[in-house]
């Protein structure tokens, strides 16, 4: 798992399609979803573990643009 559509992949083979047209939103309702699955241990650790990551990151590099679109 390298980029957030594997993730988009790997939700999808559990019925789960996540789109709401907000980005950073789409992004925590992902990373949601990922922790339930490992909770429930449906998903390995490994693809626990690099999800998440690769969802945080995406997440802090997302909420990051916007600080820097409100601050003039």
């Amino acid at each position: 798992m390298r980029t957030i559509y594997d993730i988009q992949q790997l939700l999808k083979q559990f019925g789960t399609f996540i789109y709401v047209g907000d980005r950073l939103a789409e992004l925590e309702l992902m990373e949601q979803e990922i922790q339930e699955l490992n909770q429930a241990q449906f998903i390995t650790k490994e693809d626990y573990q690099m999800a998440i990551l690769l969802l945080r990151t995406e997440i802090a590099r997302m909420r990051d643009e916007r600080k820097g679109e409100i601050s003039p």
